[in-house]
């Protein structure tokens, strides 16, 4: 190709890479958009938010912040305690089942691992009642437990099927060299398969963070006690309390998906990883 023929081409693409830019940047645009806007109104008065409702306008003001802390900060800390709790019962229940699925042969276990796959079929809604009753036989309404368990439950399902995916992977000639060695089950759990297993065990807490973060019909069905609500009922009720002061209701907002926001900054390594199948370089048959 000559180089007045070559122009026109490395012109077009160009102009075609520039039009994907501009798309693209639109996009982003519109699905920042919201949170942009509940940044810029979390500064401001109702009379700044009227005057100008959609531009940020000076001078801030950092007290709706202190105002919005105060009143959210009682769901902020039950979030934090159900969804590290929720993590550590949903973490220790997928490794162990998973392992045991992944690298034990005994009678049943396709049909066990069916079963538990089978429960990722069930709409959540149908299990609502069965579950609130239960919980309330056993007494554990207005409590955080009754709060825990459900995250515990639903993050073991989703995590037993990616943690055993991801350790029938694994090589088996490293669990033949640790037998040799004279390790044991336990042994390969804790020092081959926990540290392999990072990217998932990433990915299963930020899901389940996010499960608990999100939660708001059950909190609200089985909570009454304002100091028990996780923090998506509690901005319902911090908004009936709020109402007409745009300042403080947004600046809870704001709060509220700032953990959210660290969390994914802190483990999107290990989540991006575990979407992909684990950390690069692991794999292999069993």
């Amino acid at each position: 190709m000559t180089g007045s023929g070559a122009r026109p081409l490395r012109s077009r693409r160009r102009r075609n890479q520039l039009l994907i830019k501009a798309v693209l940047a639109l996009i982003v645009f519109v699905g920042l958009f919201p949170f942009l806007f509940m940044l810029a109104t979390s500064f401001k008065t109702n009379q700044q938010y009227y005057e100008s409702w959609w531009l940020p306008t000076l001078p801030l003001h950092l007290e709706n912040y202190t105002r919005a802390w105060e009143q959210i900060r009682p769901y902020f800390v039950t979030s934090v305690i159900v969804a590290a709790a929720a993590i550590v019962g949903a973490v220790v229940l997928c490794s162990l089942a998973a392992f045991v699925f992944a690298r034990y042969e005994f009678f049943g276990r396709k049909v066990l691992f069916g079963l538990v796959a089978a429960l990722l079929m069930v709409p959540g809604i149908s299990s609502l009642i069965p579950m609130f009753v239960l919980m309330r036989d056993l007494g554990l309404l207005n409590t955080r437990a009754v709060l825990v368990i459900p995250h515990i439950v639903g993050g073991a399902v989703l995590g037993t099927l990616l943690m055993k995916t991801f350790v029938e992977q694994l090589p088996q000639e490293l669990f033949d060299a640790a037998r040799v060695d004279g390790a044991g089950g336990p042994r390969m759990f804790v020092s081959i398969m926990l540290p392999l297993s990072l990217p998932i065990l990433g990915t299963i807490a930020l899901v389940t963070v996010i499960g608990v973060w999100n939660d708001f019909f059950w909190p609200l069905l089985t909570v009454t006690e304002n100091e028990l609500r996780t923090v998506s009922a509690g901005l319902q009720f911090f908004q009936t309390q709020n109402a007409t002061e745009y300042g403080p209701l947004f600046a809870g907002y704001a709060i509220a998906s700032v953990p959210l926001l660290l969390l994914f900054v802190l483990l999107s390594k290990y989540f991006l990883a575990g979407l992909q199948g684990g950390l690069p370089g692991v794999g292999g048959n069993r």
